[in-house]
């Protein structure tokens, strides 16, 4: 490095120690970099990570025959609505009559003038349940109106009853009435309908209308079962059909099936998933002359060790009811380009056909000696969870070499930094001190220049 002289007083660059600093921090900018480098690669672990950590989400919920099985219900009218609990549902086909629906005891009231307003008198209701026990209501002259005598009833669920208050639309002067209804519905919740014991009221209130509670009746497959509920939950496995109407003699089908469009929408999402996994790593060892291999991964242990565990899955024969099968006689083939390829037709082909088989490949199968042998899901899940195990996975353990570099460059950077600024100090003193130094130097100079100056000068004799 050459140095130029300046105009102060030592004629040393005014910046000296700045660039002496400059070249004792080299070493640091030298670190600064590795650590860069060092911090790409810890990023793209954390990248690959996240692929992972995606592809293992999509799998864990798939993993065996009934969480990777969908159902979907076809019948082609309104009188019922089915809903499926896909862990205990059976694929089938029943034939259904609705002839008639389930419904409470009810009654309606009189008519009044005044839901509010028309006083009803001082006195009690009393009523039966189905079980025979007596119920009272009593009702005092603050209570006297149709509003309050509802909102009494279904204040306290003891009773077992509800009770709305409604206008007929009759548009007579009196349409204001109440409909009082036993909680639950069928035969055995057959009530006697209550008895109004007022006095001294406006109006008389009495029961003008009653509708006694019925079973429901359907005919599942050509034989009658009657049901106190509309919800019926033990007529179809796994299936809870709610009777929306009822129209006697028209027969119609409720039938269950594999949904295979929603099953191999699940497939090809976790073929995504791997092909992202995939992508990313051929990416990683994709490399040419321009290629800064100082910061990818590629060539990386780790990218072997997911690739090599991904491809053992893809030609992983298993040993179905139907015979040896491969992913490859479902649909999902391993092309040239290193990624997957999902045939969805050829799939849903596959499900269509046999679900318990395509099930099988993709999930395993439990052999006659009860030891299990693992399907594609199952292993592709299993070689995600171990490359996230912590603390010895092979992510992790990567992720964590990483951290430990860059831990100990920083705290590298920082001990020199702290030697650099105790450096720094002492170089600033010491330039400070020969400042001064030359400073004095030069004006004793100039003193001694001015004392020659004023001497007149020897004049020479004769």
């Amino acid at each position: 490095m050459s140095i130029s002289f300046g105009s102060i007083n030592t004629g040393l660059p005014k910046d000296i120690v700045a660039q002496l600093m400059k070249a004792e921090r080299m070493p640091i900018t030298q670190m600064e970099t590795r650590k860069g480098k060092i911090v790409d690669k810890k990023n793209l672990v954390q990248e690959l990570e996240k692929k992972v950590t995606e592809l293992r989400d999509q799998v864990i919920n798939n993993q065996d025959t009934k969480s990777l099985r969908e159902l979907k219900v076809t019948t082609n009218n309104d009188f019922v609505n089915v809903t499926l609990d896909k862990n205990l549902a059976q694929p089938g086909i029943y034939q259904f009559e609705v002839g008639q629906l389930a419904q409470k005891s009810s009654a309606m009231t009189s008519a009044v003038e005044d839901k509010d307003k028309t006083y009803l008198g001082v006195g009690f209701i009393k009523y039966f349940l189905p079980n025979g026990e007596a119920k009272e209501i009593y009702i005092d002259a603050d209570d006297s109106n149709l509003t309050s005598i509802s909102n009494m009833i279904n204040r306290d669920p003891s009773l077992g009853l509800t009770s709305t208050v409604v206008n007929d639309g009759s548009g007579e002067d009196n349409a204001w009435r109440m409909i009082l209804s036993l909680r639950d519905t069928g035969d055995e919740n057959l009530a006697e309908f209550p008895y109004f014991y007022f006095v001294d009221g406006e109006e008389d209130l009495y029961l003008e209308k009653e509708r006694p509670a019925h079973d429901a009746k359907v005919t599942i497959d050509g034989f009658e079962i009657q049901k106190k509920e509309n919800n019926l939950k033990d007529l179809i496995p796994g299936a809870t059909v709610e009777l929306k109407k009822a129209k006697p003699g028209e027969e119609f089908s409720i039938s269950i099936t594999e949904d295979k469009e929603a099953i191999t929408l699940k497939v090809k999402d976790i073929v995504d998933k791997i092909n992202a996994v995939l992508t990313f790593i051929k990416e990683q060892n994709s490399m040419d002359d321009k290629t800064d291999t100082t910061r990818t991964l590629g060539g990386e242990s780790l990218l072997q060790t997911l690739e090599s565990r991904i491809r053992g899955a893809l030609f992983k024969t298993v040993n179905t009811k139907s015979g040896p099968r491969r992913v490859g006689d479902i649909g999902i083939t391993f092309q040239r380009t290193g990624l997957l390829q999902f045939d969805s037709k050829a799939f849903e082909s596959a499900v269509a056909k046999d679900f318990q088989t395509v099930a099988d490949v993709l999930t395993g199968v439990v052999d006659g000696n009860g030891i299990r042998h693992e399907g594609f899901i199952s292993t592709i899940f299993q070689t995600a969870n171990l490359a996230l195990r912590n603390p010895d996975g092979v992510i992790n353990s990567r992720k964590r070499t990483f951290g430990d570099r860059i831990e100990d460059i920083d705290r590298r950077i920082e001990d020199k930094e702290r030697m650099l600024s105790q450096k720094e100090k002492s170089l600033k003193d010491k330039f400070s001190r020969l400042e001064s130094t030359m400073s004095q130097i030069r004006n004793q100079g100039a003193g001694i220049a001015s004392l020659g100056q004023e001497v007149p000068p020897v004049q020479q004799l004769g």
